[in-house]
């Protein structure tokens, strides 16, 4: 008999036999021809490879890859619309869909000197 992982063959005609029980020492017979033999599947094989054994394109980019933190990213962006408290006449805002899908969403303004406040469109 012939075994591939676990998987058992006839070697006398190439048949794929019936799988074994579980029980050790097994005599497997083939349907075809006749044959028998000791099952073997019962051998377990285990491998291990390194990382760098299979090279890939990701792999190789994965030292260019940059980490950004919340602060790097900038969440905000500024528009000519004027402060209410101090009269500055660009502020920065940010769009939060707050309601259901179907309504606008929410923009919310924060000035320089620290006044906030938010509007629905």
């Amino acid at each position: 008999m012939s075994a591939i992982a676990s998987l058992v063959f006839c070697t006398d005609c190439g048949n794929l036999l019936d799988s074994n029980t579980g029980v050790g020492r097994t005599i497997l017979t083939c349907d075809v021809c006749g044959a028998s033999c000791k099952d073997t599947s019962s051998k377990v094989v285990v491998t291990q490879s390194k990382p760098t054994a299979f090279p890939s394109a990701l792999r190789a980019k994965r030292s260019e890859v940059q980490t950004l933190t919340e602060a790097d990213m900038q969440t905000s962006a500024a528009i000519k619309e004027t402060c209410k408290k101090c009269g500055r006449d660009e502020v920065r805002y940010y769009t939060q869909q707050l309601r259901g899908a179907d309504e606008g969403t929410t923009v919310f303004y924060t000035c320089e000197c620290g006044y906030k406040w938010n509007d629905n469109n």
